[in-house]
């Protein structure tokens, strides 16, 4: 029985969903893991590296087909690996540099590059409904973070300009994986494209340096935390929903990190909402609301 397409796209929202609320979970366990002593080198490989090698094993003995590639796609699927390895140093350098909020605010920027070249390159029409919905999520991400009380000049160079390269790697990220999927299943790109960051980390720092520091069992925790819910699945899934969505509505939805990252901190920490805080967080969910009920391109 075939499934009917806006089902296939309600499932690709709820996918991305599901990405953004565990990538909203990790993204404090690296702040805690910064603090802790571990280098964002370090974790970048110990990420790409252990992500990869638990991926594998998953695939190996759950579904080997999906280890299968063609020869055409190893060029392809490398440089996907190489936007991955930048996505995930350049946001996890920021976190070291800067607070979460403001290295979130600065990674989705991406909704717009990648929209912006569905424009200009995929010759994709922006429909009004899905550009409201684009400028609704990325003012509702700049509340819901507390852009407004953000002093620019007074932050830290180096991780404002990490931020926002991480805007272009993820951007880029996701543009090159609707590519990669139209030959390959989202869990096959997936484990290439965190086999090459894996394979590339361990060219640029001596290999597997980071698993001979000492971590205490706490420090493992979070490293295993990160690989599992903060890279192979939400990755995982956010590539099932580019493959339903498209990568510019599937941006938008992601855009749900921080307004998850606001609810968790406000139940288990304790943290109040302001007004305007609240607000975003509206836009964001109206955002995504608005294009779940459009079927326009774009």
């Amino acid at each position: 029985m075939k499934i009917p397409d806006y089902c296939l796209s309600r499932l690709g929202y709820v996918y991305v969903v599901l990405a953004a609320v565990l990538w909203a979970s990790s993204g404090s366990a690296a702040k805690f893991l910064f603090q802790s002593g571990v280098s964002p080198f370090q974790l970048v490989q110990l990420r790409a590296t252990i992500s990869a090698a638990l991926l594998f094993l998953c695939l190996l003995a759950g579904k080997r087909s999906l280890l299968i590639i063609g020869k055409k796609d190893l060029v392809s699927l490398f440089l996907l690996g190489i936007a991955l390895a930048a996505t995930q140093f350049t946001y996890l350098y920021s976190i070291s540099r800067i607070n979460v909020a403001t290295a979130i605010l600065l990674q989705y920027q991406a909704p717009v590059l990648i929209a912006a070249h569905a424009l200009l390159f995929e010759h994709r029409r922006l429909c009004p409904f899905t550009f409201a919905a684009l400028l609704g999520s990325i003012v509702g991400c700049y509340l819901m973070v507390g852009g407004y009380n953000l002093d620019i000049l007074t932050l830290n160079r180096q991780g404002i300009m990490a931020g926002l390269a991480s805007a272009v790697a993820f951007a880029f990220y996701a543009v090159r994986s609707e590519y990669c999927m139209r030959s390959n299943t989202p869990w096959t790109v997936v484990f290439y494209a965190l086999l090459s960051a894996a394979v590339i980390w361990n060219l640029l720092e001596p290999p597997l340096a980071a698993f001979t520091v000492i971590h205490n069992s706490v420090s493992w925790w979070w490293i295993f935390f990160i690989c599992i819910f903060g890279t192979i699945l939400p990755f995982g899934l956010y590539n099932e929903g580019i493959k339903r969505i498209l990568p510019t509505r599937a941006s938008i939805t992601a855009t749900l990190e921080p307004v998850v990252a606001g609810v968790i901190a406000f139940i288990f920490l304790g943290e109040i909402m302001t007004a305007l805080q609240v607000i975003g967080g509206g836009l964001v969910i109206t955002s995504i609301l608005i294009l779940q009920t459009r079927k326009d391109p774009g």
